[in-house]
């Protein structure tokens, strides 16, 4: 029997119709059970505490739990390789952060690329780092600190919460754009680091805001500036290091990703809701407290800026000389 065509071109409609409906319902079903969110650092940390936020958020629009993974080791690589071999079907996420683009660099034998490898899902927040030195310091200014650094070669100690990290990469590129010198001394976390800057061990750290916000104000520490591009709300009255030193601008990121070849309408649920949980009121005065930025983005967007991390942290790493530990 011939069919009509009309109807020759009705069934082809429906049936060109057929995957779209198909990814459409897939994303509707998505979830189905619980989600794994695996963290690469030890739980307590910068990291640990978005993942538990975000998760928690996720867990309730999605009606699925989203279980928080601490998987530390190998300065986060562990934790990202574990996601990288993850079967790519949405329920194996990473809470990504600027540890991840600087290791491009500081390892030379990763057994995955970070940018190929993980599919970007959604930004979430901008953690403002500060310049701050013990008060025995005497300047009270960057510049102030530019000159006293270059009249006292050798003689100036930047404390770290450990070679590599992003509070190192923050001082070697105020070394790189002032072309001051001083000496680094890791230490094994940042409050160790704080520790022996309160103590006078050491003269200037770069640490979050949100970690040191309390000394400064009780005048136990200086701040100089912050790191990032603009000041912070939380200390308006700290200038930026920008504003005395062209082009300087470092700050921690953290995002989400997923093992490459998510299936794009997972993907694009997935940053829907955690851009509507950055828009939330409850959740942007957490974010306050902790003095952080959200930072909602598309995939596109969020890629493109691991893409530009990479390559500005990758350039810090080259100049200072630094290898992972």
């Amino acid at each position: 029997m011939k069919l009509a065509r009309r109807q020759l071109l009705a069934l082809a409609g429906a049936a060109a119709a057929l995957p779209a409906r198909s990814l459409v319902a897939r994303a509707q079903a998505y979830p189905s059970r619980a989600v794994r969110f695996i963290v690469a650092v030890a739980p307590g940390g910068g990291n640990d505490i978005f993942a538990r936020l975000m998760g928690q958020w996720l867990s309730e629009r999605l009606g699925q739990p989203f279980v928080v993974e601490n998987r530390p080791g190998g300065g986060n690589n562990i934790g990202t390789e574990a996601v990288v071999k993850a079967p790519p079907d949405g329920y194996t996420l990473l809470l990504a952060s600027s540890n991840n683009a600087s290791n491009a660099a500081l390892y030379d034998n990763l057994g995955f690329n970070f940018i190929r490898d993980i599919a970007p899902v959604a930004g979430i927040a901008r953690t403002t780092l500060v310049m701050v030195a013990n008060p025995s310091v005497p300047a009270k200014t960057v510049p102030e600190f530019i000159a006293y650094a270059k009249a006292n070669p050798g003689k100036v100690n930047m404390a770290s919460a450990g070679t590599g990290g992003i509070g190192h990469l923050a001082g070697e590129l105020f070394k790189m754009t002032t072309g001051v010198n001083f000496l680094h001394v890791p230490y094994r976390g940042n409050g160790p680091a704080l520790t022996a800057l309160l103590g006078g061990e050491v003269d200037v750290l770069f640490p979050s805001l949100a970690s040191a916000i309390e000394y400064m104000k009780g005048g136990k520490l200086r701040g100089l500036a912050v790191t990032s591009a603009m000041r912070s709300d939380a200390m308006p009255e700290l200038p930026s290091v920008g504003e005395f030193v062209a082009g300087y601008e470092i700050s921690t990121w953290y995002g989400v990703g997923a093992p490459r070849g998510t299936p794009a309408e997972i993907i694009a649920r997935l940053n829907n809701e955690i851009n509507a949980g950055l828009a939330h009121p409850a959740l942007k005065a957490r974010f306050a407290e902790l003095g952080d930025i959200p930072m909602p983005m598309t995939p596109a967007e969020f890629g493109s800026l691991i893409a530009d991390q990479t390559e500005k942290l990758g350039r810090i790493v080259k100049f200072a000389g630094i290898k992972a530990e």
